[in-house]
């Protein structure tokens, strides 16, 4: 039933490359997850990416990797990676660390 799709808890593994950090990429990927309802955290990575985990339903997921394509005013995303992750126990979205 294509219905139950709509209320499965998945969960994504994004990588997100261009200029995409020292714009405030991770604040703004916070508050974006917030605003639709997901779970999860972003953070830097040491080769100048950002990479998130974000958990909810596919349809905000969907929506959250829309708006990460564009990202915040200063931002240029060349390329998202994505690929399926396992779901981690996290309330809220938060914001890590550099990896």
């Amino acid at each position: 039933m294509p219905e139950d799709e709509d209320i499965e808890i998945v969960a994504r593994h994004l990588s997100i490359q261009g200029r995409v950090q020292g714009v405030w990429y991770r604040a703004s990927a916070q508050a974006e997850a917030r605003r639709l309802g997901l779970r999860g955290w972003v953070r830097n990575r040491h080769d100048g990416s950002v990479e998130a985990l974000v958990i909810g339903l596919q349809a905000a997921i969907d929506a959250f990797i829309d708006w990460a394509q564009i990202g915040p005013p200063k931002a240029q995303v060349l390329r998202i990676e994505i690929s399926t992750a396992d779901e981690e126990p996290t309330e809220g979205f938060e914001q890590r660390p550099t990896c």
